[in-house]
């Protein structure tokens, strides 16, 4: 491995337009990356190392054939999950609102506090592109918005799954006078429609790069040729 050369990073005017980022102007990986490359570039400081050991989700091949939609999609895996998750807590923040005292402290701990905060700057630093745009270059390899949103998006997960807690321990005796629980035949029916579901989806994703070098231009076009144009412009 230490014989290895690890790959050659590029600067923004050396990559194709879709691939820029506000704001970063250096460290980027090249496009037509072999696979070597990419497990070789998750060890050497570009500006998606952060990022890929924060966060191991595969959404560049939507960028490739839709920027747009791939935004969309990206931040539809944040506010879905948030929204569905939350839906308890603003259903009880709904009760309790106007019942003063009735409801107690337990309606919004501490926890479910830190966590929509999380989420609010989540979502603020993946839309704003802050700090790089006010100062390009600067951010490229730390501290640039994607790097900042993954951290707190993992600071989010943590606050909500104690806070979940929180309530489960608060909530204890009600929850026992309640249904019995799925049993051991239910527990194994819902991990594998889970299991089910997330294979479906891994091989959608899986399907799309084998078909991303024929059907995607912007891949067959050359890099130079690409910054060639960027600097006449």
């Amino acid at each position: 491995m230490l014989s290895l050369k690890l790959p050659q990073l590029l600067r923004v005017h050396q990559v194709p337009r879709v691939f820029w980022e506000d704001g970063i102007m250096s460290g980027y990986r090249r496009p037509t990356s072999s696979a070597l490359d990419c497990v070789l570039s998750s060890f050497q400081m570009t500006n998606e190392t952060v990022n890929i050991w924060t966060h191991f989700l595969p959404t560049w091949f939507p960028e490739l054939e839709s920027p747009g939609l791939s935004k969309i999609l990206r931040t539809g895996a944040f506010a879905y999950p948030f929204l569905f998750d939350n839906l308890p807590l603003f259903y009880r923040l709904g009760l309790c609102w106007g019942r003063g005292h009735s409801c107690g402290q337990e309606a919004l701990s501490t926890n479910h506090g830190y966590h929509l905060l999380c989420a609010l700057l989540t979502g603020f630093l993946f839309a704003s592109h802050l700090p790089e745009r006010l100062a390009p270059g600067r951010f490229d390899y730390i501290g640039h918005s994607h790097q900042l949103f993954h951290i707190c998006a993992v600071l989010g997960t943590h606050f909500q799954l104690e806070a979940v807690l929180a309530d489960m321990e608060s909530r204890k005796a009600w929850l026992a006078t309640q249904d019995l629980p799925l049993g051991l035949v239910g527990i194994v029916a819902t991990l594998g429609l889970a299991v089910a579901g997330n294979l479906l989806i891994i091989a959608a994703f899986t399907a799309s790069l084998f078909r991303a070098p024929s059907t995607c231009p912007l891949l067959q076009s050359g890099l130079l040729e690409e910054g060639t144009n960027t600097k006449q412009q």
